[in-house]
This record gives structure tokens, sequence and C-alpha cells, in this order.
């Protein structure tokens, strides 16, 4: 297995390339892209058949033939092994049990004069979640995308999936009856973005858009945002683990295989102050390959995308995942959670070697839909308070009013704007009446 080792200590200039992210901007496809969603926009309900037959092979007539019913997904639910049903049922109360703890109650602050000022939380009405389709089958990503929008009280949850010349697997619409999907429609791609986003005669538009997909369906979320809110634009999956000389290196090579085996641009990164790791880590990735049915996929990422970073101590380990800014990031050390409270910018940190990031992928209840990219300076894991829109109250007595009006009207007046200084003085029998 050949990865490349990087030997390093702060201020990291060989990690600083490596770590930035790869430019997401391609012309042609964001042509390609944009004429997609114009087209929506335009013609409705016929450019999504027409692109839905053309993009996945799918012999549509009309789009109401695409929809899936309640009935379905119930009868999809009663389908599925007890056992995996079962666990469906589990993870779900996982999530909500976490998302639950999420809640905003928004506040109210009345003052003795009779002023209220205050905020309120208001969920939004309808929210759209894209679930990859076609090859693979991801109810992981129904639980993650619609729980949250159910705790946040959303009104009407759409899922919208592709499935090339194909069905919606079976436990994926179990997981959207078990999530609470109110509505479900068998399209994907960028006319599926876009029809949520503008609407059609049959699909309503949505406030929101939330969920993974290909590069398409990333650019599209781009192209329509400001149209709708979306979550983000999500890049390859990502790993990187902290390892120290106490870390099993059968689990450090599972871990990043783990990831590796999403796509072949998916990132495994390892940050250790152990040299022994960098042979023993390969060693162990390149027998558990053998077993993988994904091994070639898996080890494409490594290969391209993966690195053993040495650094010097724990100290210096905390600064470079920091830089890198993971979507997840594992601590195998002896004390994990010390080290964590020195990372900044994480998308979830997965603490010491019984907490595999496969739990939080499914079934520990934190979301799975994590910044990447580096992103993670600045974004945070999918959440209920993503569904949900604040309102500030203003309420002010004459009193206050009348205590404020010469600090408002001087403001105004120093940003040059005489009406906004003449609606209060005309309420105080100023200037106007």
């Amino acid at each position: 297995m050949k990865i490349r080792v990087i030997h390093t200590s702060p201020p990291f200039a060989e990690l600083r390339e490596a770590a930035a992210a790869a430019s997401t901007d391609d012309a042609e496809l964001r042509d390609a892209v944009a004429r997609i969603v114009r087209e929506v926009a335009e013609q409705g309900d016929q450019a999504v058949e027409e692109f839905t037959r053309l993009y996945d092979d799918m012999p549509v007539d009309r789009i109401a033939d695409l929809r899936v019913g309640p009935d379905e997904l119930a009868a999809a639910a009663a389908s599925l092994a007890p056992a995996l049903l079962a666990s469906l049922h589990a993870a779900a109360a996982n999530i909500r049990d976490f998302h639950e703890r999420q809640r905003e109650h928004g506040f109210m602050d009345l003052h003795p004069d009779g002023t209220l000022l205050g905020q309120r939380v208001a969920p939004l009405r309808r929210v759209g979640i894209y679930v990859p389709g076609g090859r693979a089958a991801y109810p992981s990503s129904v639980l993650m995308n619609a729980i949250p929008a159910s705790v946040a009280g959303v009104d009407e949850i759409v899922m919208v999936t592709p499935t090339p010349a194909g069905d919606v697997s079976p436990v994926v619409l179990a997981a959207a009856h078990v999530a609470g999907v109110t509505e479900v429609w068998r399209i994907g791609g960028a006319q599926a973005v876009a029809a949520l986003a503008y609407g059609t005669r049959s699909i309503a538009s949505v406030d929101k858009i939330v969920g993974p997909g290909n590069k398409w369906v990333a650019e599209a979320k781009r192209q329509v945002f400001g149209r709708v809110d979306i979550d983000m634009v999500a890049g390859p999956s990502e790993i990187l683990v902290i390892a120290d000389d106490l870390a099993d290196p059968v689990h450090v090579a599972a871990d990043m295989i783990g990831q590796a085996e999403h796509d072949p641009d998916a990132i495994a990164w390892l940050v250790t102050t152990c040299p022994a790791l960098v042979t023993a880590v390969p060693r162990e990735i390149e027998r558990l390959l053998e077993r993988n049915p994904r091994r070639d996929v898996a080890r494409a990422a490594l290969e391209a995308n993966g690195a053993i970073v040495v650094v010097p101590d724990l100290d210096a380990a905390a600064a470079a995942a920091d830089l890198r800014a993971p979507e997840h990031l594992e601590i195998l050390t002896a004390e994990p959670l010390l080290l964590a409270g020195r990372i900044r910018n994480a998308g979830a940190i997965f603490l010491g070697g019984w907490s595999p990031e496969p739990v939080g992928d499914y079934f520990a209840g934190p979301n799975h839909v994590l910044p990447t990219g580096g992103s993670a300076r600045f974004a945070s894991p999918l959440g209920v308070y993503d569904f949900v829109k604040r309102t500030s109250l203003i309420g002010y007595s004459r009193a206050r009013l009348e205590a404020h009006a010469a600090d408002v009207i001087r403001l105004a007046e120093a940003e040059g704007l005489f009406g906004h200084a003449e609606a209060v003085r005309v309420r105080l029998g100023g200037a106007g009446e």
C-alpha cells in the first residue's frame, strides 16, 4: 500500500497545501446544471420527466407515476426482516432522543414599563431531503436528514431519490416510513433539486433542501441557494485519525478503509506520534483490503488522498487536526477527551478505541451530516436548528420610546437617513405633525 508519509511540525508548511480543499469550480458542470435548473424552473413537470428519462434511463410518461404513496412506505417496512426493521427503529429512537435536546424555545423579556423584547422560534413549513440512490441504498441518510426536521416540527418532509432503471430500495422506503417522511418521489439529480426549489405542477416548492448527492446534486444545490436554503455543499467524505503508541494498528487501518471505501475521492489521514505505525498501518490496510469487496475503490482513495503525518507530540497532532478541520476525527490515544479539548475544528469527534466512526454513521444519535472540505472551521453538523427560523419581537412602550428617542434619532441622522429619524419624531410630537 503506497500512502504518502509526511514528517512535519508546526507551523506545518508541508501540510498546508495537502490540507487545502480542492476547488469544486467546474465550468462545464456549472453550465450543464444551470441549463437543467433553468428548464425545470421554466417547464416544470415536462422538464423533470425529460431529464429523468435521459439521465436515469427510466421510461416515465408522467411525473405522477414517480410518486411513492404512503401505503408503499408502510408495505416496505412490513417487508423487511424483523431484525433489520428493529435496528432501524432503534437507530431512529437514538437519533430522535439526541436531537430532542437541540430544541430551541425562544424567549420573551417583559420589562416593567410594558416593553416586550423577545425571539420566536418556528419550524420551516416544507423541506426537501435528497437521498442518494442507484447502485447503493442509504437508509441512514433518510434517518439523519428527516428526523431532525420532524423534531423541529416541520409540517411536510419531501424525499427525492434517484432510481436508475429500477425501484427504490425497500430499506430506504422503510426508513422514510420510520422517520416520518410525508412525501416521496423517485427522481434525482439536478432536476430533482430544481423541482424542489422552484416547484412544478406536481411537486410543491420547499423552503430548504438538505442531504448528500453527487457533483451534479451539489452544484444544483449551490445554484438554487437563495431561492431556498440548503444545508451545505458537501465534498468527499473524510476521516483523520490521531493515534499514539497505544493505538492498535489494525483499528487504525480498519477505520481508514471505512472512509476510503466510499469513493475514490474520499480522504483518510493518520496523524501520529508513533513511528512504528508508519509501517504497521499500511501493512494492516493491505491485509484487510483482501477481504473487502470494495477494495479497488478504497485502494484508489488511499493512494490518491491518504496520508500518514508524523508529528513530534500530541500538541502538534491537535494543531494538525485543527488545520485539516476534518469531517470525522478519531482520537485513539491514552486520554482522548483531554486531547479533544485542544481541538476546535472537527465535524464529529470519536473518543477512544471503542468509538469507531460507523457508530456515528448509523446508530449513536448525533447527526452524520457533517461539514467537509475544511468547512468544520465555521460550520456545524446538521441539526434541529437547521429546520427552524427565528423572528425577533419588539414591542416598545411609550415611556421606553421617549427614553431612547434621542439616541435613535442621533444614530439615524449619523447615517443620513432622515426618514428613520422622522418616524421617531412624529410619534413624540416633533417635526412632521
